[in-house]
């Protein structure tokens, strides 16, 4: 693979990071083991594929042109060993997962990382943690690079094949269309403009009567901590069955129901509270400027905390995420991220630290769906069983939640600043009490 430069986004992303503050997403994944040392032999099946697949193999480095820039390039001196460890024993595979999702990865080196977690005392089952860096991969693209170095098709013990970086045999490279003509080029000026306005108009009135909770926010302390909590997919499909909408409607009112009762536990008012969930958008489409970079706009969905019925919250984000999608992801307070595209690239180096501190202003807490492949994966012919999404947490606020959806089960992942938010397993179960309670709702 060449020289692929930074998509605006990516680039943004990559400016963004701070020590105390890490721009990577992450996946904590629990497997079945079949035999002793079977994490051992994880981690050498992980190390010995990952040499093989390209897009592991690229760093990220400054460049000339355009000034502020930076691409992915490959690195003469990758070495696998480097990215893949095998750590101590733990006795608990969130605690050890907390504690490694803020360590920053090495910015010298391609930006991503693997930690296999065997269980003491326990030879049954062994995590493995996969963090990669935002800009080198968004969801969909950290997924490709994981499932590539995962038993293939499901069978145990065959490397997978390399990528291809090339047109398959038999078919011709899509030809790059000619430049648009002036009037083209100055129409769509104009629209971006417009659009870019919209957007800002959005962002502004979307900090006017801000209901948040002191709990969603905090000093940062560069700590953190972990938790996840796996549901029945089918316990969610008979709730929205009942009272309509999507999954996803559904799993964002869990959280808006779950951050009441944790509130509530903690002897916090809700009353009132309202807090702005940012939900990513994936804008990915075949064929663009840059087929590896972020596409993402989202939506802005104020979390009905404040209200105490079960099925009132779960309309309320019904309406919500309805009247986002009759607007589009282009446009409204959470498409804020497509404003990276009129950013100039030494803009985002000057202004990264900035926006990453203003964060906190913008929303107050991220709910991101991440994809999962229906089919079973395996390592080594050991069997998933678990697969906790794992979100970084934005300068100033405690909590991100992630969820994904594997054979039949949802899996929430969450990550707090530990300091702020040391019951976080409380929350983790509150989401638990949530399913039960909508179910009894829409049974009743």
């Amino acid at each position: 693979m060449g020289t692929q430069p930074l998509a605006p986004l990516d680039l943004a992303f990559w400016n963004m990071e701070s020590a105390g503050h890490p721009m990577h997403l992450a996946a904590l994944g629990v497997f079945t083991a079949d035999a002793p040392g079977a994490a051992r032999h994880a981690a050498e099946l992980l190390a010995t594929r990952a040499a093989a697949v390209p897009g592991l193999r690229m760093r990220i480095r400054d460049v000339t042109v355009p000034v502020g820039g930076a691409a992915r390039v490959p690195a003469a001196d990758f070495d696998p060993l480097e990215h893949v460890r095998l750590a101590e024993p733990v006795t608990d595979f969130h605690a050890a997962a907390a504690t490694a999702m803020g360590h920053p990865l090495d910015r010298a080196k391609p930006p991503w990382e693997v930690l296999v977690l065997p269980a003491e005392g326990d030879d049954t089952s062994f995590a493995v943690l996969f963090k990669f860096h935002h800009a080198l991969a968004d969801g969909l693209r950290a997924l490709t690079l994981g499932a590539a170095i995962m038993d293939p098709g499901g069978l145990p013990g065959r490397p997978p094949p390399v990528p291809a970086s090339a047109s398959p045999p038999g078919r011709r490279a899509p030809e790059r269309a000619g430049p648009r003509p002036l009037s083209g080029r100055l129409l769509g000026t104009v629209a971006d403009l417009t659009r870019a306005l919209d957007i800002g108009a959005a962002v502004a009135r979307a900090t006017w009567d801000v209901r948040s909770t002191p709990a969603l926010t905090s000093r940062p302390t560069g700590t953190r901590r972990t938790a996840g909590v796996v549901l029945d997919l089918d316990d969610v499909h008979r709730v929205r069955k009942s009272a309509g909408g999507t999954v996803n409607d559904v799993l964002i009112a869990l959280v808006a129901g779950a951050l009441r009762r944790w509130l509530e536990g903690r002897g916090e008012s809700s009353e009132g509270v309202a807090p702005r969930a940012l939900i990513p958008v994936s804008r990915r489409r075949p064929r663009t400027a840059h087929p590896q970079g972020n596409r993402l706009s989202g939506y802005l969905v104020r979390l009905p905390v404040g209200e105490p019925d079960p099925l009132a919250r779960l309309r309320s984000v019904r309406a919500a995420m309805d009247r986002n999608k009759d607007a589009g992801p282009h446009r409204g307070a959470g498409a804020i991220a497509l404003l990276a595209d009129h950013v100039p690239a030494l803009g985002h180096r000057v202004s990264g630290p900035v926006v990453a501190q203003a964060a906190r202003l913008l929303f107050d807490i991220l709910v991101t769906s991440v994809p999962l492949p229906s089919l079973g994966l395996r390592l080594g012919g050991c069997p998933l069983t678990e697969v906790y999404p794992l979100a970084p947490l934005a300068h100033g606020q405690s909590l991100a939640v992630a969820v994904s959806t594997y054979r039949g089960r949802v899996h929430f992942g969450l990550v707090a600043d530990a300091v702020a938010v040391p019951d976080l397993d409380a929350l983790a179960r509150a989401l638990t009490t949530e399913l039960a309670a909508l179910a009894a709702a829409t049974d009743g």
